[in-house]
């Protein structure tokens, strides 16, 4: 069965976890016993409603104050389609958590009270989603029921949103708007009756019909070998297999490859996968691959076809969002983590602060404060290999970690 991961993103209170609990109750994906739970709570709490937030916000203190904290991972299916959905928290100050959340995502759910309209957070995150070059974006515009099912101010958010598309550097976003109200159900998983003048698909119907093949990312075909496989038994007393996933594109036996960073050159043997054998191996599979030369191959090396090599540097141009309360400077030094690779990296200069509402930048800041994002040059200790995020996503982004705390501090989108 075909899996979507989905993130949620939004301001405090616009109601993610409402909508993920209503989605889960409409597809009946609640165990009775959660179900008792949830009645029980809302009785509890004086509520004359089910509420569908205690399906996914499980920490004490988040049920107790009605919030989201940490990232919340739901599974759930339909006869078609499974379901992967990261529930994000809204306040500013778990910025950090909803960039996590979205960093897998393959399509975004970016959640606005009908009644609030655009604010701050839906600016980051509208952002934070433009940079990471998520594709499909779907603009829920919640709490209609609280404005009457209004179709003026449902035009009036949505001529806010598509502008601030139209003024982004991403032009390959797809977004779909869908006015809906998550506790009364309009439009999550059926029509509503209250707004006739909508002609859209509702919530699920949209999500059921996106093909993951077509918001799979594709690019030039990257390996980063994780594990070295020699199993010495009998029936394989001679095999040398390559483990690790593959990103972008995909491999094929009798693939001529070249090894990163010796620059060996080979030819696809074979594609293992437990104890089946493919001729062809897709973006996104995890496989062993074999050779047909006894090459010098070792964790950290990355496979890649011949011709398509990426770029191999001590040095790098990236956007950083600052996830840490300690402040980003020049001339501090971190570790970078980059796939399987680690070395040490010295921020050399902090060119500009991004504003996150496609303003423009401010240019040479002195810091970069928590949940801001800026451009910046490092220096590494070592070379790596790697792509602009454009190019690749997987082999495009790091993170970086605070020798001293061992917190990850930052994460980070190569230019």
């Amino acid at each position: 069965m075909k899996v979507l991961k989905i993130a949620t993103a939004g301001s405090v209170d616009d109601g993610k976890s409402t909508l993920i609990g209503r989605i889960l109750y409409d597809t009946k994906s609640l165990t009775d016993d959660k179900l008792e739970a949830m009645t029980q709570k809302s009785k509890q709490k004086g509520f004359d409603y089910l509420d569908f937030s205690l399906a996914t916000d499980g920490l004490m203190a988040e049920r107790e104050q009605g919030i989201t904290i940490d990232v919340a991972h739901i599974y759930f299916s339909t006869p078609s389609k499974s379901f992967i959905v990261a529930d994000s928290p809204g306040h500013i100050e778990y910025t950090r958590n909803m960039i996590t959340g979205a960093s897998t995502a393959q399509v975004s759910i970016i959640l606005i009270d009908a009644r609030k309209g655009v604010v701050e957070q839906t600016y980051r995150h509208f952002f934070i989603n433009n940079l990471l070059r998520i594709k499909e974006v779907v603009i829920a515009i919640n709490k209609m029921d609280l404005v009457n099912f209004s179709e003026d101010q449902y035009t009036t958010i949505k001529n806010e949103i598509q502008y601030l598309a139209n003024i982004s550097e991403y032009k390959g976003q797809n977004l779909t708007f869908i006015p809906l109200s998550a506790l009364q159900g309009d439009n999550v998983v059926e029509y509503s009756q209250n707004m006739p003048w909508y002609k859209g698909e509702t919530l699920m119907h949209h999500l059921e019909n996106l093909e993951t093949e077509d918001v799979q990312e594709i690019s030039q075909v990257r390996f980063p070998v994780q594990s070295v496989i020699r199993p010495k038994t009998e029936a394989f007393h001679d095999f040398r297999g390559y483990a690790g996933k593959i990103y972008g594109g995909d491999f094929s036996i009798g693939d001529p490859i070249t090894v990163l960073p010796s620059h060996t050159k080979s030819v696809i043997k074979s594609i293992h996968f437990f104890d089946q054998e493919y001729t062809t191996a897709k973006s996104g599979s995890s496989v062993v691959i074999a050779l047909e030369d006894n090459v010098d191959v070792s964790r950290g090396d990355m496979l890649v076809k011949t011709n398509e090599e990426p770029t191999l540097s001590k040095e790098i141009d990236a956007t950083i969002c600052w996830m840490d309360k300690e402040p980003l400077k020049a001339s501090q030094k971190y570790f970078i983590k980059h796939g399987v690779n680690d070395a040490q990296a010295k921020i050399t200069s902090l060119s500009s602060l991004i504003k996150i509402d496609f303003s423009g930048v401010e240019d040479h800041p002195s810091q970069l404060l928590l949940n801001q994002i800026g451009d910046v040059h490092l220096k590494l200790s070592k070379p790596l290999l790697f792509d602009s995020f454009n190019q690749n996503k997987s082999n495009g982004s790091f993170i970086l970690i605070n020798p001293k705390t061992n917190n990850t501090v930052g994460v980070g989108f190569i230019r």
